[in-house]
């Protein structure tokens, strides 16, 4: 990882010595320039906190509103309950009847099956936001139960890690949602490996949160067990060919497959100074709403069925957003652009990010106001410290590739 990631808290009270408020405001898009594979070695390292809690205190000054919108859907306890049996059913056909269609399988385990495998990550993401019942624990047992046909104990793990990307999204060596520097590494910008690297990104998101070495949770340990159980019935009922349907399910769904191309489409960085971008195509429809992501994260107490309502009533925060309309779009420009790799992230230090929220205000609407005649010159002096430290950054590895 790039130096500056061991940036010390003097360092980044140096940077912002001059600010009071955050003058990322309103959109809180950054000031950095997108990591550019063959310039750029690493990621972008950014000297700001996340951008999406000020993006919501900022949206809330304008449309308070946004917050009758909170809440939980038990729609998505039907969606569960649905999504669970057509696949058991399936693994029953495939496992006892069908017992011989092997190419059918397949084709069906990629089809129907990884769909409703990724549809079950993202019911995890529901309840892990405790957007699927009224208790914790009845969304814990959501999630346990939509866990079944994925054979892995993954939906506690997954709570687990996957709020601790909401607080500390971006900050290297604490978001579990940043690639690895060795897939970073080993990947690079080839098409092929890129390609492969798709392929396997469901067993990639499991390494990376193996990687930090925790100690299994209370609620870990239940999922595993419950999953234990689970398998176990499974292979009773629907055989070993009806698992290796679940498998071929998991692995092809999780894989090199439009519902999984969210992975992708959510952060990594297409434009220069947005790290978070939605997806507003009919993929919505199925997989509840998950293309939706600037605006999950700017409000995750806010169910799937109303995102869009989010979108409808502050159009001014998200119209001028870079976003995509096509999956197969996102996963066709990663393998093939020489712009696009594992590096292209954006990442920032835990004393940057703590700082900045800590010390960076939101402004008012009054304070906005008086603030925006000095907006642009602070603007454009932090962007040309940035280009500067880029193209430092970019000699040293040109001059580093040279000695080798």
């Amino acid at each position: 990882m790039p130096s500056r990631v061991d940036s010390t808290a003097e360092e980044v009270e140096a940077v912002h010595k001059d600010e009071q408020f955050d003058m990322r405001f309103p959109s809180y898009l950054g000031f950095w320039k997108r990591s550019v594979p063959g310039l750029d070695e690493h990621p972008r390292f950014d000297m700001y906190d996340e951008p999406h809690k000020k993006r919501k205190q900022q949206i809330l000054n304008d449309h308070p509103e946004i917050e009758e919108l909170y809440g939980y859907d038990t729609n998505t306890v039907w969606i569960t309950m649905a999504t669970v049996c057509v696949q058991m059913g399936l693994a029953y056909v495939f496992g006892r009847v069908l017992t011989d269609w092997h190419w059918t399988m397949v084709l069906v385990a990629y089809t129907v099956g990884g769909s409703f495998s990724t549809q079950i990550g993202i019911i995890f993401h529901e309840f892990t936001h405790n957007l699927c019942a009224a208790t914790t624990l009845q969304n814990r047992w959501v999630g346990n139960f939509a866990n079944i046909p994925l054979l892995v104990p993954l939906a506690q793990s997954f709570r687990r890690y996957h709020l601790e990307h909401h607080t500390y999204q971006g900050v290297y060596g604490y978001d579990p949602d940043l690639p690895l520097e060795w897939e970073i590494k080993l990947i690079g910008n080839d098409p092929v490996k890129k390609f492969v690297w798709l392929i396997i990104y469901g067993v990639m998101y499991i390494g990376r949160g193996l990687a930090q070495q925790k100690q299994l949770s209370r609620w870990e340990l239940y999922n595993w067990a419950w999953s234990i159980a689970c398998d176990v019935a499974i292979y009773k009922f629907c055989g070993l060919r009806g698992i290796l349907y679940l498998v071929i399910s998991v692995l092809l769904g999780f894989g090199l497959h439009p519902g999984a191309a969210h992975f992708i489409q959510e952060h990594y960085t297409f434009r220069d100074g947005q790290e978070t971008y939605s997806y507003y195509g009919s993929g919505n429809y199925f997989w509840l709403n998950i293309g939706y992501h600037n605006e999950h994260h700017d409000f995750p107490l806010v169910p799937w069925t109303k995102l869009p309502e989010i979108k409808r009533l502050a159009p001014e925060y998200y119209d001028d957003l870079a976003y995509h309309t096509s999956w197969c779009a996102v996963l066709y420009m990663f393998v093939t652009s020489s712009l696009l790799a594992p590096q292209s992230r954006v990442v920032r230090t835990l004393d940057a990010h703590r700082y900045a929220r800590k010390n960076l205000k939101v402004p008012s609407i009054e304070e906005a106001k008086q603030l925006e005649s000095a907006k642009d010159e602070f603007v454009a002096r932090l962007k040309l410290a940035a280009d500067m430290s880029m193209e430092k950054a970019r000699a040293r590895s040109i001059a580093k590739a040279k000695q080798q």
